[in-house]
């Protein structure tokens, strides 16, 4: 049922943890096959079932001898999905970068794939994106593991219910005004329930397909700096600019995919830029570029550096010796 279990079994492990059946069942998966690892669970404060949930994950903590870290994190005002997902990934790699751990591991499973794709084929995307989760993602300074990713939700449940293992239902999960919420209920689910071998089989063959398709780029950063060697296919070069930023946590739209295929420099939902250079590929942070030196914009200019890039590299002179090296 476990992926990656020898990789595991040499890593140092934070298991994103919520209480809830599938990372339960994760949780002990990992104790039976004896890979050690710490938990850590966010509280967004939204219902009152989830300060149980923290005492529950602090309770295994404490009876199977794990450290447990909470974050309780402030008041979501607006677009909760997005904003959920930032906070626990900004406070899972703050806890990564501090006491070293090498991977982080998720209990993403069949259903949260199959739904991910069905969502993303609605919207418009290529085999790339429709294959979206992968079971082994490298991140930045850490690798990020999701051993459950074959697993359908239906096996998760019936282990805990086998083994009589407690765990926790989030009503949050029924609540049809969150989209992914209404695919599940009305698509993913009954789909899997008659289908689900085939299609495991499709997403085996899905993800040799894009082996094949996409060329994988090595992604270099310096500061907030990240950059890569064209690969002269724009295909390629998208989905590796894709993939990074969903490590930074923004996905990317359809509209600002299409804009990458046709424009030199985009800006990306006001926070990067992505900036194409003959053999390079520039992404960082997008800063308005305030007043400059005349020795700055000089050199800019030497080096062809769109405008929309130079408002962050005015401020990392690190970046711009780097920049300096690669161009000229």
């Amino acid at each position: 049922m476990l992926q990656s279990k020898e990789a595991l079994k040499r890593s140092k492990n934070l298991l994103a943890f919520s209480a809830g059946g599938d990372s339960t069942a994760l949780f002990f998966l990992l104790l039976e096959n004896n890979i050690s690892f710490d938990i850590v669970i966010v509280d967004y404060g939204l219902r009152l079932q989830s300060k149980e949930e923290v005492a529950y994950a602090q309770e295994l903590a404490k009876k199977y001898n794990l450290q447990c870290f909470v974050h309780n994190a402030k008041s979501i005002e607006s677009n909760f999905e997005a904003n959920a997902r930032k906070i626990r990934y900004d406070f899972f790699e703050k806890l990564i970068q501090e006491h070293n751990y090498t991977a982080l591991l998720t209990a993403h499973h069949l259903g949260d794939r199959f739904e991910w794709m069905l969502m993303q084929f609605c919207k418009g995307a290529g085999c790339a994106e429709l294959t979206g989760m992968q079971s082994i993602s490298k991140r930045n300074g850490y690798t990020l593991y999701r051993p459950l990713l074959q697993v359908d939700k239906s096996d998760l449940l019936e282990y805990l219910h086998k083994k009589n293992i407690q765990y926790f239902e989030d009503e949050s999960n029924s609540d049809e005004k969150y989209k992914r919420n209404s695919f599940r209920k009305l698509h993913t689910t009954p789909l899997l329930q008659e289908y689900k071998e085939g299609i495991k089989r499709s997403f085996s063959y899905m993800d040799e397909d894009v082996a094949t398709l996409i060329q994988t780029q090595q992604i270099h950063t310096c500061n907030q700096l990240a950059y890569f060697q064209t690969s002269h296919s724009k295909r390629s070069d998208i989905y590796a600019i894709d993939k990074y930023l969903k490590s930074q946590g923004h996905i990317m739209s359809a509209k600002e995919r299409a804009l990458l295929k046709t424009e030199e420099a985009v800006v990306l939902g006001r926070k990067y830029i992505i900036a194409f250079h003959k053999e390079f590929i520039f992404i960082a942070p997008f800063v308005k570029s305030e007043k400059m030196d005349k020795k700055f914009k000089e050199q800019m200019r030497i080096l062809k550096i769109d405008p929309k890039l130079r408002g962050y590299l005015a401020l990392d002179a690190e970046a711009v010796v780097l920049l300096s090296s690669l161009l000229q």
